[in-house]
């Protein structure tokens, strides 16, 4: 495995100097950038075409700075545009001469289409995809599976990404993954991690960012990259908005508006989702475990319903004091109120699966308030000198969360007459709370032609509490505490950051290199034991990124970060899940941060009609956070997360798209890996090796009388854990569109999990047991969805027209 990967580099290496070598005597230059914002453009795509027949001949991406410069042969030709998010657009015909071999278009500035003009030769809607060196940029509207889901649905929709039933996601199989909504950290995945994402609209998003190796600017936080969700919010001159309408089955009602103003210096903006749906969800379990030349077998079937009722409103405004200084103010507020009813059936057998000795049944009804609230100003200020910039951010979070839970359980013979001596109710309250405040600078220097220096400060301070007890009613009907089932968790998290970045350029190689400093002082306190845990750490990440632009539209790069997971709240909170009596899920109060080493190497060829992505990653991991299954001699399981002594992960990943025809648009991804967990300090058999992979393909047909269709197929291999086997997991989306109303909505249709077969099985072995659990939290879903529009194009606003400004 590891000389195939090495050959596949070696490959992508000589296939580009290959390309290197076409002869080229002109340069073509100019920068993109927004015409509202004056911003660049990074990462567009340009391509160089014979103004005769329109065949290609050459072409790059942009830089950070929006710049190209890109050689070509002497000849006549035209310019194409291409940028996620506008419209692409043509330029008038050029000539490049040996008596003038320089074509230099200066600013090119693209500007909202709700003004356009007619210079515009080529008008496109934006791609579903976007690939660029340092990430990949996902339109949320341009994928017809997303509409009427939530967050969390989208990021299944996403190559490399995947989400489990608890709704935990992973970025290329590691579950370190950092999850950031514009940018910065949000009480959207706070408590909940990435399960918060379930309760925000995907009509709320319009773009979702995948960063695998993260430069040093990025906070060291996520060994497998960042994945950045990007809100809705749009700078047009006047009144614009879009509003949708959703049912499905099983029951999901919801609505959205996304509403932006502007007049002269200032913008409002706001975004308001409401949502009300009901989740049946069943799972199993089947459990030996071997005591004392005695085998005992659980069989355990569950089922229920999660009701959720959440709405979001998110708003604020932009004022533009002049062109050079923004100073912007947002308030976003999230409720979710949820009611979950669980049904646990257990069967208890000896010797045989036919001996049954005994029945009981539990029932979980829970009820959970979660206010979330986000307060954020920023200030932008840019300068005279092209590419220097100022930016400074106060961010302040305030969350709390409510839970009340009432179990009751029942016993029964195996004939289920009932035992009433043995029957039981419990209730468990749980409120968690979290404050935190972020304060964040950046400055970015330009530094000759083409080179800058970056730095910036990042500060953190966060409290978060867990007030824990379970009661369980006596003989006289009164609720006393459980012992050792009640206390007072405290997290203090203090963590300071300064990082600096320099890049430049020569010809077609640019390079970054940066160094980022973290502190890290956190502190955890259970008050009723009087346990500290304090602990305090400085660490340095240093990122290098070479990136080698090439003819023929190709370009190389190479990566290089130091990342870092650090023990988080609910890793560390010792306090158990209560909802089943048979399997407890806690924390680990002494957990050690992990540590990562990541690799890379990146390459994308674009063609006439699409382009492919290829990379080669290794990832080299120290003390390896992993979740760890124990059963003890009642037969009952206590799961918790464990430090292995490490992990090494490398494998190969392809993403490309390509238009087959006008009519049939072809997205493929693919990603090949091979692991290597050693896990023996905690058993000497915790030592795996394991090849996976996972496949995802969709397919857009554009048919007569405007109707698209989308088609979706997912797999991903069995692989290997420290403790067994996660088991093939195989879904199929399908989905339709229609544009109705004169053009400004859009109905959409859509069955996520078509055969009803997104179902996650795992096998989990220890010394004295056998675990077989199969769940299925998102049944088969069919969503009918309608948009409207109100001066917005139909991709989420953000079409565009070209105006060159020499």
């Amino acid at each position: 495995m590891k000389s195939f990967l090495l050959s596949l580099s070696l490959l992508f290496v000589v296939e580009n100097l290959l390309f290197a070598q076409a002869n080229t005597k002109a340069q073509v230059k100019g920068i993109i950038v927004d015409a509202t914002t004056s911003e660049p453009l990074s990462f567009a795509s340009i391509r160089i075409s014979n103004s005769s027949d329109n065949k290609l001949v050459t072409g790059n991406i942009t830089n950070d700075k929006g710049e190209f410069s890109i050689p070509a042969p002497y000849g006549n030709y035209v310019v194409e545009i291409e940028y996620m998010g506008y419209k692409n657009a043509k330029t008038a015909s050029f000539s490049v001469t040996k008596e003038n071999p320089t074509h230099d278009f200066g600013k090119i500035k693209l500007e909202s289409s709700a003004n356009a003009l007619k210079e515009v030769v080529v008008q496109a809607e934006k791609s579903s995809m976007e690939m660029k060196l340092d990430k990949r940029v996902f339109n949320v509207g341009k994928d017809l599976a997303n509409a009427g889901g939530s967050a969390s649905d989208i990021l299944t929709n996403i190559p490399s990404v995947s989400v489990d039933p608890d709704g935990g996601v992973k970025l290329r199989g590691s579950d370190n993954v950092r999850i950031l909504i514009d940018g910065k950290p949000s009480g959207l995945v706070s408590f909940k991690g990435g399960a918060g994402l379930q309760s925000l609209q995907a009509s709320m998003i319009e773009r979702v960012e995948v960063i695998t190796n993260p430069s040093a600017r990025y906070e060291a936080e996520g060994m497998a990259g960042i994945i950045n969700i990007v809100l809705k919010k749009d700078q047009k001159q006047g009144f614009n908005g879009s509003f949708d309408i959703i049912t499905g089955q099983p029951v999901n009602y919801g609505g959205a508006a996304n509403i932006n103003y502007r007049h002269r210096k200032v913008n409002f903006f706001v975004n308001y989702s409401i949502a009300y749906n009901i989740r049946p969800n069943v799972s199993s379990i089947n459990q030996e475990r071997r005591s004392n030349d005695t085998t005992f077998f659980l069989k355990q079937k569950n089922n229920g319903e999660l009701l959720g009722f959440n709405t979001n409103i998110r708003g604020g405004l932009d004022y533009f004091f002049n062109d050079k200084n923004t100073l912007t103010a947002s308030y976003l507020y999230r409720r979710s109120k949820a009611r979950r009813i669980t049904n646990l059936r257990y069967e208890d057998y000896t010797f045989t699966n036919t001996n049954l000795t005994g029945i009981s049944k539990r029932k979980q009804d829970e009820r959970e308030t979660e206010p979330n609230s986000e307060y954020v100003l920023s200030y932008k200020k840019t300068y005279a000198k092209k590419g220097q910039e100022f930016n400074a951010e106060v961010r302040f979070l305030d969350n709390w969360e409510s839970s009340n839970q009432l179990f009751t359980q029942e016993y029964f013979t195996p004939s289920e007459t009932p035992i009433a001596s043995k029957s039981l109710v419990q209730n468990s309250l749980n409120d968690e709370y979290e404050k935190q405040w972020l304060f964040q600078i950046d400055y970015v220097q330009p530094i000759g032609k083409e080179g800058k220096f970056e730095t910036g400060a990042r500060s953190s301070f966060r409290n978060m509490v867990n007030d824990y007890v379970v009661n369980q009613k006596n003989e006289q009907g009164q609720f006393v505490v459980v012992p050792g089932l009640k206390n007072y968790f405290i997290y203090d998290e203090n963590i300071h950051a300064a990082y600096a970045i320099l890049g430049n350029k020569t010809k077609q190689f640019s390079y970054q290199a940066g160094l980022r400093a973290e502190w890290t002082d956190v502190k955890t306190t259970l008050r009723e034991t009087n346990e500290v845990n304090p602990r305090k750490y400085a660490n340095l990440f240093p990122s290098v990124h070479l990136t080698y632009a090439l003819p023929q539209e190709n370009s190389l790069q190479i990566g290089y970060s130091r990342r870092v997971r650090r023990p988080f709240y609910n890793d560390l909170s010792p306090f158990s899940t209560f909802s089943d009596n048979r399997n407890f899920f806690s924390g680990n109060p002494n957990l050690n941060p992990e540590f990562s080493n990541v690799y890379e190497i990146g390459h994308i060829k674009y063609f006439d009609k699409g382009s492919l992505g290829s990379s080669v990653y290794y990832r080299d991991t120290d003390g390896k956070i992993e979740r760890i299954r124990q059963v003890n001699a009642s037969g009952f399981a206590s799961t918790r997360p464990e430090n292995l002594l490490g992990e090494q992960a490398y494998g190969v990943e392809f993403t490309s798209q390509y238009n087959l025809a006008k009519w049939w648009k072809f997205d493929f991804n693919f990603n090949l890996f091979h692991a290597e967990i050693d896990g023996s300090n905690i058993d000497k058999t915790y030592k795996r090796e394991t090849n996976s992979w996972f496949v995802r393909q969709t397919s857009r047909f554009s048919l007569p009388k405007g109707l698209d269709m989308q088609l979706r197929a997912n797999y991903e291999a069995k692989q290997k854990t420290v403790q067994g086997t996660r088991l093939p997991l195989y879904y199929f989306d399908l989905s339709a569109s229609k544009d109705i109303l004169k053009g400004n909505g859009t109905l959409n249709f859509s069955v996520l999990d078509v055969f009803n077969t997104r179902k996650f099985r795992s096998i989990t072995e220890g010394t004295t047991f056998r675990t077989e659990g199969s769940s299925q939290f998102r049944r088969r879903q069919f969503n009918l969805t309608l948009n409207y529009r109100i001066k917005q194009s139909k991709g989420a606003g953000k079409g565009k027209k070209l105006e060159l400004e020499g």
